[in-house]
Order: C-alpha cells, then sequence, then structure tokens
C-alpha cells in the first residue's frame, strides 16, 4: 500500500460499512470494501469495491496481501486478524475491539477451541446455535470511537 492511511474492510457480513463510509470522508481516507460479490458501494472518490474470485479466503488473502502499517483493517475474522497485525496494520472487530499483538494469541487459541467444541456436538445431541450476541448501537458506537482513536493516531 502507498504510505497513506487506507481502510480495507472484510465486507461480508460487515455491519459497519455505512459508518466506515462517512468516517472515512470526514477524514479524506481511501476505503476498499472487499468481497467474493458484487454489492453496492457509495459514489465517491474514496471508496472502491474490490472484487475477488469466489475462492476460498479469495477475499481475505487479497486483504493481507494489501496490509501495512498504514492500513487498517475492518474484519471479525480473526485469523485474518492476525494475519494483518503480522503485516503491521491497526485491526478492528466490527464492535469496536481492537485486535493487536497481545490479545491475538487468546483469541486464535479461543477460536480454536470453540471450533474443537462444535465439532463435539454435532448430532442429535448436539448443542443448538449459539454465536455472537446480537450487534447493538453500543457496538456501533464503540466502533466509530474505535475507528477515529486509529485514525487520529495513523494521520
Amino acid at each position: 500500500m502507498s504510505q497513506k492511511t487506507t481502510i480495507l474492510v472484510d465486507a461480508d457480513a460487515c455491519p459497519v460499512k455505512e459508518e466506515i463510509y462517512r468516517v472515512a470522508e470526514r477524514y479524506k481516507v481511501p476505503v476498499r470494501v472487499v468481497s467474493n460479490s458484487p454489492f453496492r458501494v457509495p459514489v465517491s472518490e474514496r471508496v472502491r469495491r474490490v472484487v475477488v474470485d469466489d475462492g476460498f479466503d479469495a477475499a481475505d488473502d487479497w486483504i493481507a496481501d494489501n496490509a501495512g502499517p498504514r492500513t487498517i483493517v475492518i474484519t471479525a475474522d480473526i485469523l485474518l486478524a492476525e494475519r494483518c497485525l503480522k503485516a503491521g496494520a491497526s485491526v478492528l472487530a466490527h464492535n469496536g475491539k481492537p485486535f493487536d499483538a497481545a490479545s491475538i494469541g487468546a483469541a486464535v487459541a479461543t477460536r480454536a477451541i470453540m471450533a474443537d467444541l462444535r465439532s463435539g456436538m454435532d448430532g442429535p445431541l448436539g448443542a443448538s446455535g449459539g454465536g455472537p450476541p446480537p450487534f447493538s448501537k453500543a457496538d456501533r458506537s464503540r466502533f466509530l470511537q474505535a475507528l477515529d482513536r486509529v485514525l487520529v493516531r495513523l494521520n
């Protein structure tokens, strides 16, 4: 990536795209919205849609390959967050929680444990549903504050 701060969005299931667009306009920061299929993005010189092929992890690979010290990556994907942190990027979850060197190891380990638990619960007696809690107004507010803090630090 160039020297200019850029926001890379793991767009599939991202609940804060509109907020990202507004903040990017305010800070005059380019945004790349990365997904496997096209969807509408605002008409803006700053916002570009990047559609990758539908190969496994193609969007994640594009984001990780383009992440660097002047990049803010927005994702809920823990393994992608880990890859981007290794590239020097700042990484935020959709709820505003920053991924950082201190927290990513525990997050990766927890993800692996949860995957093992889920795989052991398949079948008629397995646990039902679960998943993250519903996205809230507080999450949206926390995300906006966190994105603002990172942009102030990088600019």
